[in-house]
């Protein structure tokens, strides 16, 4: 009797299709996109139902299926879109398949529901499924994007780097900022690692805490690190928490910080006139003046 039920599906296949769009469009209200042309839920529309006939014609293909699921997401769709879209198929195959019934009772009826839920549920099951894996596997790959520019580290000269940190420090990415700080370190070779706080709105005690624990763990493979950025108002709030940041150089601004690690480097700058313009070169050494 399945094959029987397909056969109707299948041969009655542009009347059907007809039949879901109809009824489709009228869930347009339930904002699937936040953003959508008339054009794109149309076009969206005749692959999704495409889809599941190829399916029921050829079943264990699931290339179609993952194609579709990520574009589904790359349109910023949500999930209920599937589950809805496969439940009006549902329903409107089983009202079809009645219609053309001469001879209806409660045996066809129920190898009839039987038989549209054994192409419906896999369906389901799989775009669903692929749908949330693609969008686990996105949404890992943006956080690790996001971790790696929440804290960079930048050489900007010989055994010289910077961190500029921007934003809130939680427990997390302190975490993150230490593990990028010992590998650049390492990576970069660096002698002097400066970290830009310009970009932190705020620094109490649990922010200063993991601040001083990456300075120390510089300070253990071999770095100095200098804290760079420290406004008037930073300053006081440190001082009346009673933060104790003396392990370490701190400097008001990242210019007279990066002075300090070109000292701590053995270099210095200096000032020539050539055609009275101030020319600053950097001199390897102090020897070399």
């Amino acid at each position: 009797m399945d094959r029987e039920f397909k056969k109707i599906v299948l041969d009655n296949s542009d009347v059907i299709v007809q039949k879901w769009i109809d009824e489709i469009d009228t869930l347009k209200g339930f904002n699937y996109s936040d953003s959508v042309s008339e054009e794109l839920l149309e076009s969206t529309n005749r692959e999704f139902v495409n889809i599941i006939f190829s399916s029921i014609k050829n079943e264990g293909d699931t290339k179609q299926l993952k194609e579709f699921s990520e574009k589904l997401i790359n349109l910023g769709w949500k999930v209920s879109y599937i589950t809805d879209g496969l439940q009006v198929f549902r329903r409107v195959t089983i009202d079809f398949i009645l219609q053309q019934s001469d001879q209806i009772d409660t045996s066809y009826i129920s190898e009839l529901l039987h038989s549209v839920d054994e192409w419906v549920e896999p369906l389901i099951r799989q775009l669903v499924n692929e749908f949330s894996g693609n969008w686990e596997n996105i949404l890992s790959l943006q956080r690790v994007a996001l971790q790696e520019l929440s804290a960079p580290l930048i050489p900007v000269m010989d055994n010289i780097t910077i961190m500029p940190l921007v934003g809130t420090i939680d427990t997390e990415r302190a975490k993150l900022i230490m593990e990028n700080l010992l590998e650049g370190v390492t990576q970069h070779n660096s002698e002097v690692v400066l970290i830009d706080i310009t970009g932190v709105p705020v620094v109490d005690t649990m922010v200063a805490h993991h601040i001083i624990q990456a300075a120390e763990a510089v300070g253990l493979v071999g770095a100095t690190c200098i804290l760079v950025g420290i406004r008037p108002e930073i300053a006081q709030t440190i001082v009346n928490l009673g933060i104790d940041l003396g392990k370490f150089p701190t400097k008001s601004s990242l210019r007279k910080g990066f002075i300090k690690a070109l000292g701590l480097t053995d270099r210095k700058i200096i000032r020539t006139e050539e055609n009275n313009a101030t020319i600053e070169q950097m001199i390897e050494s102090l020897g070399g003046e």
